[in-house]
């Protein structure tokens, strides 16, 4: 079976007001990423993929990958989307 990564989202979202990240433009700022990617990984819309997972371990050091993300069995019969972009228009 397929394994995916996925974002522990109450966890995110708790560690970033602790880490007193305002709003998800300032959290993405501090992550390299545009706004809209933070919002709609959050969202759980979009899948993170290696941009949005190395920018929150390094907006959040010293939180490890296993602090905010989990590996979890992809649904039967749908493959993981490489590119992190399941859902979106390209």
């Amino acid at each position: 079976m397929a394994h995916t990564v996925k974002l522990k989202t109450t966890t995110f979202v708790k560690i970033t007001e602790v880490a007193d990240f305002a709003s998800h433009y300032a959290l993405a700022r501090a992550m390299g990423l545009n706004r809209s990617t933070v919002t709609r990984v959050v969202a759980g819309s979009l899948q993170p993929g290696t941009a949005f997972i190395a920018g929150a371990l390094t907006a959040l050091a010293p939180l490890s990958f296993d602090d905010l993300f989990e590996i979890v069995e992809q649904p039967t019969g749908k493959a993981p989307d490489p590119t992190g972009q399941a859902g979106t228009n390209r």
